[in-house]
């Protein structure tokens, strides 16, 4: 059975020509086209508005993650710039560099990008991807539902709007342009639904092979999750419709030629991932205990229009990771949807998915309102498995976002075959939907990010001051040490193109230490040396521990082993504390100049 407006199966996807929406009368298609990648850009510009409008603004709830993608936008230049390996670097935490493969690198941007990162910097660069990837986002869901998956525009520009600027996408616009630039998931939701094309299972694998690689160069969380939910999806379909099991064959054939050219193209990068140098063995068990509040599925993100950080508070671990605020009149909205809308094979598949996601979002055990009920979750089998035991729990429920967009758009395709159906009573219904609409989705709408000043990067640096001090291999040692909690450096080597090399930095690689309770498990920074923890509690107490020999000899130890030639203290509010501590360790008297407090440890590291 088809729909009368569109000729798409009425219990499912399907495959004919890109581009042809039934009814379409000539240039008014097009026109609609136009209309809604622009509300795209309006609802792109207007989300990171406060960022655009000042140049000294970075994004306030995650400024750290900011540091580090503007020096992943430069890395990506200086692959392009200096032919630099793509998939480590020495440039950080030296001397034993960062596996860029087992970080966010963002490869399949940075490198396009370059034109942009060397014209304008790499905060320019940063924010251009963070906008433009949710424009991208909501126009690349809005082709594949008008033209494949739902075959009406109206009703897929709801449901992609919602897929780009839904809580949990703006949640994660604060600073992780990664995962809202999610435009590849529905070219890769299209050309594996073109796999079962008669005679083109060739072209169609290398099509869907080569997506693929693109998304595993911006992010493998989501691939991971784009290919269990196609599984799923894909598995229910095949088994409810007949039509689609006369096509395995075809199909199957495109997906193992997609299988083996993404496997031999991802083969060494992934290779370089899990077993070169820097690589880890899973994210630490903190981290896997980020999961989703079973409250928060009704309760409001402080980003939306209804929500604060009253409202999100003790639901999330923090502002980046509100995954499953939906609110509890769009959580009703989508299972009356469910439930209408039962018949239809695609809707029961969509809403058994969405179920998975939601159950392996709850982590190990289920919490309630910020209590734990002691009731083990689906998660807690499967959490220390390889693979998974790379995956941060909570965000399960991000994929839950494309889910519900499908259904609202398929919702409002329905509502408007009744309203054909019932042109008596067609007001009425039009009424009860923007009513029933404007309850469920006003309240989540999105607000602009908060953002805060960011320093300016020092003179001395931008000046190139610092290159006399690092001859010969030598690093930058800068106070205090960059980590989870201070990542200013990584903005001032970007700001360079990395040709400022640092020690030590904010990335992800193994736990080395000798007591480690997780050895090997990923560790959010370098292992600490005495001196490195040393600073860490001037920068917290802004007073100065009792310095002995040992600590003289420690701090001489780490300087050579770091390959110091010189440190630096920018400003920072235990700037008197930190510069009278390395004073004292070192015997040497900085200078002030360009902005920074310079000390030339050269002679101790020699």
């Amino acid at each position: 059975m088809t729909t009368p407006d569109s000729g798409v199966p009425e219990d499912g996807p399907t495959a004919a020509a890109p581009g042809v929406v039934r009814g379409d009368r000539p240039g008014r298609g097009r026109r609609i086209d136009l209309l809604a990648v622009l509300s795209f850009v309006a609802l792109g510009f207007w989300v990171t508005a406060r960022l655009w409008l000042d140049p000294r603004n970075g994004v306030r709830d995650n400024r750290n993650d900011q540091a580090q993608f503007e020096w992943m936008m430069a890395h990506g230049a200086r692959v392009v710039t200096h032919l630099a390996y793509p998939f480590h670097s020495d440039q950080m935490n030296v001397p034993e560099g960062v596996n860029l493969m087992a970080n966010t690198s963002v490869l399949s941007v940075s490198i396009p990008l370059t034109p942009v990162t060397l014209a304008f910097g790499p905060r320019a660069s940063f924010l251009l991807f963070l906008t433009v990837g949710m424009i991208a986002t909501a126009t690349a869901w809005y082709f594949l539902f008008s033209r494949v998956l739902v075959g009406s525009r109206g009703p897929a520009w709801l449901g992609a709007a919602f897929c780009a600027f839904a809580p949990a996408m703006i949640s994660h616009a604060n600073a992780h342009p990664n995962i809202v630039s999610q435009f590849v998931v529905p070219l890769i939701i299209w050309r594996t639904l073109r796999l079962g094309d008669t005679g083109r299972w060739l072209r169609n694998g290398v099509l869907l092979a080569l997506v693929i690689v693109w998304q595993a160069f911006l992010n493998l969380e989501i691939l991971l999750m784009t290919a269990i939910g196609l599984g799923v999806v894909v598995a229910v379909l095949a088994a409810g419709r007949p039509d689609l099991r006369r096509r395995a064959g075809t199909f199957l054939a495109g997906l193992g030629v997609a299988a083996a050219v993404a496997a031999a193209l991802l083969a060494y990068p992934l290779y370089v991932q899990f077993f070169g140098p820097g690589a880890y063995e899973g994210l630490p068990r903190l981290i896997r205990g980020y999961s989703s509040d079973l409250a928060s599925f009704v309760a409001y993100s402080r980003e939306s229009l209804a929500g604060s950080p009253r409202t999100s508070e003790g639901l999330a671990k923090n502002p980046t990771e509100e995954n499953s605020f939906f609110g509890w009149a769009l959580v009703i909205l989508v299972l009356a949807l469910v439930w209408w809308l039962r018949r239809n094979l695609v809707v029961v598949s969509l809403a058994v998915l969405g179920l998975l996601f939601a159950v392996l979002s709850l982590g190990r055990e289920v919490i309630f309102d910020g209590r734990e009920t002691g009731v083990p979750s689906l998660w807690a089998p499967l959490e220390d498995l390889p693979i998974l035991h790379s995956v941060v729990p909570t965000r399960w429920a991000l994929a839950i976002t494309p889910i519900i967009g499908l259904l609202l758009a398929l919702g409002v395709k329905r509502i408007r075959r009744l309203a054909v159906a019932h042109p008596a009573a067609r007001p009425q219904i039009r009424y009860a939907t923007v009513t029933v609409l404007a309850m469920a989705l006003v309240p989540i709408l999105p607000t602009p990010l908060p953002a805060t000043h960011l320093n300016p990067v020092p003179g001395f640096v931008t000046s190139g001051a610092w290159r006399p001090y690092v001859a010969g291999g030598r690093s930058v040692v800068t106070l205090p040490l960059p980590d989870t909690n201070y990542t200013e450096p990584l903005r001032w080597a970007a700001a360079t193109g990395l040709d400022m090399p640092l020690a030590r930095g904010y990335f992800l690689g193994p736990d080395t230490r000798p007591h480690a309770e997780e050895h090997g498990a990923a560790l959010f920074t370098a292992p600490p040396r005495p001196t490195s923890s040393f600073f860490s509690v001037v920068r917290r107490a802004g007073a100065v521990p009792p310095i002995t020999p040992q600590s003289r000899v420690n701090a001489v130890d780490d300087l050579r082993y770091w390959r110091a030639g010189v440190v630096i203290l920018g400003p920072h509010r235990n700037a008197d504390a930190l510069r009278r501590a390395m004073t004292e360790l070192t015997g040497i008297e900085p200078v002030f100049t360009g902005g920074v407090w310079v000390w030339d440890v050269r002679p101790l590291t020699k």
